[in-house]
């Protein structure tokens, strides 16, 4: 079994080279571990603080489960992975994700590398980098589009959080990756290396 982290801004591109990675690896069993299920539950806020609640601070990750999880795959266990909402802020409490453990588990988030102890679990670390325009086109898209938010609401949460998080806490995570991807998810030469290492290194573990 690999565990991959691959890690970077909002709106890097990481989704993109979790796709790419998955579609070259076809003949494998990969599975994908999002960060952005493991928020803690807020459902307790107002609608105030749920609007202004930061989603890019490392204490809004549920790190014990999240660690807890990924040793379970790695023991050859299989999880129910929590389902979180975006919208109500919070985690279901009847509806889980049962995943199984495989070849190949991919581990991605925008904070994944400022966990020390899920860190040690990773045998390659990626990071997704773009420049902060493209993130930010990226990330008003998906936001307005999967989020059912308008365009002041992004660019100020973008000012408010989402920035000064990524100066202060992503941009630093950098120094832990084994690889450095430019130009965020489009960068196919970079992908087709990735892939190469990864398959020998599945070689070498098997």
């Amino acid at each position: 079994m690999l565990v991959i982290g691959i890690a970077g801004g909002s709106g890097s591109g990481k989704t993109t080279v979790v796709k790419a990675i998955t579609e070259q690896l076809h003949d494998k069993r990969v599975v994908v571990i999002p960060q952005d299920a493991y928020y803690k539950d807020s459902s307790d806020l107002s609608d105030e603080e749920k609007r202004n609640h930061n989603f890019d601070h490392p204490d809004a990750i549920d790190w014990e489960l999240l660690c807890k999880q990924l040793s379970d795959l790695k023991k050859g266990r299989a999880i129910e992975q929590p389902v979180y909402s975006y919208i109500s802020c919070s985690r279901s409490k009847t509806e889980t994700v049962r995943v199984e453990p495989a070849d190949v588990i991919i581990i991605e988030g925008i904070l994944i590398f400022t966990c020390k102890r899920l860190r040690e679990q990773m045998d390659i670390k990626i990071f997704v980098d773009a420049d902060d325009d493209d993130r930010l086109m990226r990330v008003m898209a998906r936001d307005i589009s999967e989020r059912g938010k308008d365009v002041h609401w992004v660019i100020e949460r973008y000012s408010r959080t989402v920035k000064p998080m990524y100066l202060q806490f992503i941009e630093p995570s950098k120094r832990y990756a084994d690889i450095i991807i430019p130009q965020g998810g489009h960068n196919k030469v970079a992908i087709d290396v990735i892939t190469a290492t990864i398959e020998k290194s599945l070689k070498d573990k098997f």
